[in-house]
């Protein structure tokens, strides 16, 4: 093995790595800006890069949107305390992106869907879309913008070193010159990103795997160390928790295939307008391809996030990490997991691995901010502050938006180190409103009755009754049940579901409601390719959960 890199620094080696990797990047969005620039000033180009992206654009923008410092860091954590069954949420995901493909996008794109609060202002009213609009630019802002710059700056800081005040003020500004150019500089620099977040992330699995291989004598061997993380680690390649498993209420059983990770998913990829609005300014062909390209880079994710947390397990047993995984006062900290192997890897290695991670953060940093000035320009601003606002004047309000937001992040992220779990956190607080949006969401897709009193209450109801499950059984002394945070979903989920048919059916003037979006059964056919590939995936998804269950 080459010189290897002394522990949270950088070499200049990993400095000049990564300067190559920012040029790269800086130089191509502002090439992209230039040569893709309309005229004009548009809302739709600068929010949606109307027609201009590819699909592999619009494929590798959803990973890039959707991957950032808590899948390699958080996911590589969970790694470590409970194996590969953590992936799951990158598999199912792989699963739910081919649904939203055949079934979402054509819905949206049939009725010039651009924002989901312009989704619920046309199919039921101005105030479920105001109180959405609002609610999910609190939630961008406070919850996921900042728990992204938290993260990726506490990962980065871990590494090289580097204080924590200035990671976080060099991410919101490499974050804010990738935003600024809009979708198009987004979506195609984020086809660059892709590219180094997977190289960098497989460098760090292959030299994961070759330490095991080393350390039990033979040598640089990657097959070897599959081998042997495999037999010394087997339960952690259990896909599927029995009621017993120390883990089960973090991943509960069948519910992973048959419960609340689907409703986790679908809210995620299909109804959240940081993820679906790469797909909105395409053709249905060009969208539905790079969804199904997202879907196949989905798979391989744990590669590159889960599998190093399970080498530096078997490692940690081995008495290899014995210091670096604990915290001062001597407990294990599994999220030490992956900064711990890349402080290991070899000078210019760790250098790329470096910008992988960066990669990640920014790339997820850019695509929320972008949402953020969509809906805040559109739906708040232009709806309610000046309907007469031409588009130059729109797209300076969302270049606004998107520097304000940003700032506000950078303010309340040093606040989060008093959170045990970053990761958890988002998680929390994605959970108490996935179960009400996607009721609304699928209610308001396929039953043409269903009312805007309906949606209304379901969008009111969805986080006080997340957090009476979820708080009941500490006032009542486990009295009642501790649900799995998924089986909480599920259960809120289907009761606003069956509220919301009760309320809809008590209404007669329900029954003569005109369809307001419009759909007809041709929308959801596909191309033959599509098909081959959505096979594709599905039978690697069997393979995957028959050999691991």
């Amino acid at each position: 093995m080459n010189q290897i890199a002394d522990t949270h620094h950088l070499q200049n080696w990993d400095y000049l790595v990564f300067f190559i990797y920012f040029i790269i990047v800086a130089g191509f969005g502002y090439y992209v800006f230039q040569r893709k620039r309309s005229k004009t000033a548009s809302t739709k180009d600068f929010f949606l890069a109307e027609g201009s992206l590819t699909w592999w654009a619009i494929g590798a923008s959803l990973i890039a949107s959707n991957i950032s410092a808590e899948h390699f860091i958080g996911q590589s954590g969970s790694g470590f305390a409970l194996g590969l069954a953590i992936s799951s949420y990158e598999w199912i995901a792989a699963a739910t992106l081919i649904i939203v493909a055949i079934f979402f996008i054509p819905i949206y794109l049939k009725n010039k869907i651009y924002t989901m609060p312009q989704f619920l202002l046309e199919r039921y009213n101005a105030t479920v879309s105001t109180i959405m609009a609002i609610f999910w630019l609190i939630v961008y802002v406070l919850v996921n913008l900042t728990s992204i710059i938290y993260l990726g700056a506490l990962a980065i800081t871990a590494i090289s070193g580097i204080p924590f005040f200035w990671c976080i003020i060099g991410l919101a500004i490499f974050a804010l010159l990738v935003t600024l150019g809009g979708m198009k500089v987004i979506g195609y620099t984020d086809v660059i990103q892709v590219f180094v977040l997977i190289v960098g992330g497989l460098a760090t699995t292959y030299l994961a795997l070759n330490l095991v291989s080393n350390h039990f004598g033979y040598g640089d061997n990657i097959l070897k160390g599959i081998t042997i993380v495999r037999e010394k680690a087997d339960t952690h390649f259990h896909m599927i928790f029995s009621s017993d498993h120390p883990y089960y209420k973090d991943l509960p059983g069948l519910s992973v295939l048959i419960g609340g990770m689907w409703i986790n998913n679908l809210n995620y990829w299909g109804c959240n307008q940081y993820i679906i609005q790469r797909a909105l300014g395409a053709d249905l062909k060009t969208a539905r391809n790079g969804i199904l390209f997202a879907a196949f880079l989905k798979l391989i994710i744990p590669v590159i996030a889960v599998i190093p947390g399970i080498t530096a397990y078997v490692l940690f047993k081995e008495g290899v990490f014995n210091d670096e995984l604990k915290n001062a006062a001597g407990v294990v900290k599994p999220d030490l997991a992956y900064p711990t192997l890349m402080n290991l890897l070899p000078v210019g290695l760790k250098g790329l691995a470096f910008a992988a991670l960066t990669a990640a953060i920014v790339a997820s940093l850019a695509g929320k901010l972008n949402s953020i000035s969509t809906i805040f320009s559109l739906d708040i601003y232009h709806k309610y502050f000046n309907k007469n606002a031409s588009e130059k004047h729109l797209v300076r309000v969302g270049r606004i938006a998107v520097i304000v937001s940003m700032l506000i992040a950078c303010i309340v992220a040093p606040a989060l180190t008093t959170l045990d779990q970053a990761y958890q956190f988002i998680q929390d607080c994605v959970g108490y409103i996935s179960p009400g949006i996607l009721a609304i969401f699928l209610l308001g897709f396929f039953w043409r009755r269903t009312t805007s009193l309906a949606a209304l209450l379901a969008a009111i109801l969805t986080i006080p009754l997340s957090a009476l499950l979820n708080f009941l059984p500490a006032w009542t002394n486990g009295a009642f049940p501790d649900y799995p945070f998924l089986d909480r979903m599920t259960i809120v989920f289907v009761f606003l579901v069956v509220l919301m048919i009760v309320v809809t059916l008590a209404d007669k003037r329900s029954k003569d409601q005109k369809r307001i979006i419009e759909i007809d059964t041709s929308m959801f056919r596909t191309t033959p390719a599509f098909l081959v590939g959505s096979a594709i995936i599905t039978g690697i998804l069997v393979v995957l959960y028959t050999v691991f269950w």
